[in-house]
């Protein structure tokens, strides 16, 4: 019979509870770290903005996944992969996360997940369908004896001067505070999406980057956020397969050329860059005119919400040209995220592990996008290990009570610097971030004057935040957001303009080639008074 939770107080002064490990998120990543540390024997309460099973990219979403099957031609495959990456990712993280990927794909089989069948009746599991795969997931959680607490969204991580020691929220629909206090927590909040309007990203705020560096993890990769993906215009429909068979034009119907003067074909990939300038200078259109008819079949019955905006709107994609957009993605399908020291996961803060779109994916996927099937892997694997990685700390600190008083560690967005102020409020906060780490001619190209001005802004909207920043009951949340929206943008510009080349999805136009001396990661320590060291440099720091 599994363990749960203790309850230490519950209503009306609000929800209090105890356990081994304390899992906050509500993706893959969060799913799979509470049934690790769950089935490791610890008691394990699960915290989600959201509704566990709906939240975030994955569960609206039609997923593949990086399936690399046992074998000599693993390591190929590998090594394939990690050419494109910029020279940042490690060959030994990437096939970890291959070999544990593939062995949890498996589990899922054997739990009972309807993977479809190939004509020899194998069974497929390179794809997950991310409602089902999301569906299951919280069934899986459930029986493993987990403690789930829809719609709490956390504020802060707890210390006791020594080690992160649980976390604090507020329940969104029963409107009280609720705290856990855990041996280990597991950071599993998703990327920073920077509130664009994209699937599934609405609760992507960043959250677990700032409660980390409170409590005193670093971040890493800050500066990949140059990734967008084609979109319908108006539309959140962050689907960007089908225009492999596009053909895209001007407002006056000419075509857009590529770079060697033919008409452009195929947006995705380095064509993005053609797609990109056009839309800086005016509306652009497309038609997937390129896919055959037995093509355009199975691209309706293979991403069917794809077609939704079209069929609404009453436009036949393969025939009518229709108005296109480019939506930034952040570190959502960007690389940054909190770093990571250890193979569990750790992340240099005792009992603060993270996984899946918090961690930085440098170690997997280096200067470039981990798109769908990367990160997907990455969700199933770094969950694991973070759970494993928990439940093992826990174990380890045993009956011991917290050394010190507990204290909480949530600053901007809940504690100003200074005296509040009413008219500065989280949405305007947001926008401003916005205005600087989302539009093209800022964030898809980039140039030195240009990072310089935006980061003079976001300190700007930084101090404002620090100082004045401050919600009440509810509005906490939106406070807190915009604090770690606000954070994130500052830490990818300040990234951005240190690493001064242009390497994978981080295109300087003033500075366009690739440095030897910038081929290490950039890692990032601190909040307000931060500073960017190299890799190494952190390493000696954490040895020393």
């Amino acid at each position: 019979m599994p363990k749960t939770a203790t309850a230490v107080r519950s209503a009306p002064e609000g929800l209090h509870l105890a356990a081994d490990v304390l899992v906050l998120g509500g993706g893959p990543s969060a799913a799979w770290g509470a049934v690790a540390a769950a089935e490791s024997g610890a008691t394990v309460v699960l915290a989600d903005k959201g509704y566990l099973g709906t939240s975030g990219a994955t569960a609206p979403s039609n997923t593949g996944t990086w399936c690399v099957p046992p074998g000599d031609n693993r390591h190929t495959v590998v090594e394939r992969r990690w050419q494109r990456t910029g020279e940042l990712a490690d060959q030994r993280w990437m096939l970890r996360c291959v070999d544990t990927a593939y062995r949890n794909l498996l589990k899922l089989s054997e739990w009972g997940y309807p993977f479809p069948s190939e004509d020899d009746e194998r069974l497929y599991i390179a794809n997950l369908r991310g409602p089902d795969y999301m569906r299951f997931m919280r069934r899986r959680v459930l029986l493993a004896g987990v403690t789930v607490l829809d719609h709490h969204p956390a504020l802060e991580l707890l210390s006791d001067g020594d080690a992160v020691v649980g976390a604090a929220g507020v329940g969104r629909q029963v409107e009280h505070d609720w705290r856990v206090d855990a041996k280990a927590v597991v950071l599993a909040t998703g990327g920073c999406a920077f509130r664009e309007r994209i699937l599934g990203s609405a609760g992507l705020t960043g959250d677990g980057y700032l409660m980390a560096a409170e409590a005193g993890a670093t971040l890493s990769g800050m500066e990949f956020t140059g990734k967008y993906t084609l979109a319908p215009h108006g539309s959140s429909l962050n689907k960007g397969l089908p225009f492999r068979w596009a053909s895209f034009h001007r407002e006056d119907g000419s075509a857009i050329l590529g770079p060697t003067g033919e008409p452009l074909r195929n947006g995705i990939g380095d064509r993005e860059e053609e797609v990109a300038r056009a839309l800086i200078e005016g509306p652009v259109y497309a038609r997937l005119d390129q896919a055959e008819p037995a093509l355009q079949g199975w691209l309706r019955q293979g991403q069917p919400n794809c077609f939704v905006p079209y069929d609404r709107a009453g436009i036949d994609p393969f025939s009518d040209l229709f108005r296109i957009t480019l939506r930034a993605e952040g570190t959502v399908r960007g690389t940054g995220g909190i770093d990571i020291v250890s193979d569990d996961c750790a992340t240099g803060v005792p009992g603060l592990y993270v996984a899946g779109d918090a961690a930085s994916r440098e170690i997997m996927t280096g200067a470039v996008s981990g798109g769908g099937a990367v990160n997907s892997s990455w969700a199933l694997a770094s969950g694991w290990w973070a759970g494993k990685g928990a439940s093992t700390h826990a174990r380890r600190r045993g009956g011991k009570a917290f050394r010190n008083e507990v204290r909480p560690l949530g600053q901007a967005g809940l504690r100003p610097a200074a005296s509040p102020r009413a008219d500065i409020a989280a949405t305007e906060i947001i926008e401003a971030v916005r205005d600087e780490v989302t539009p093209l001619d800022k964030n898809f190209f980039r140039s030195g004057a240009g990072l310089e001005k935006s980061g003079e802004r976001l300190e700007s909207v930084w101090r404002d935040v620090r100082d004045h920043l401050q919600g009440e009951g509810l509005e906490r949340i939106r406070t807190r957001e915009a604090a770690s929206i606000a954070a994130a943008g500052r830490w990818s510009v300040a990234a951005a303009l240190h690493r001064s080349e242009s390497r994978g999805m981080h295109r300087r136009t003033d500075l366009p080639g690739k440095k030897l001396s910038l081929a290490h990661r950039l890692v990032i320590n601190g909040v307000d008074d931060f500073r960017i060291a190299g890799a190494s440099e952190r390493l000696a720091e954490l040895a020393s």
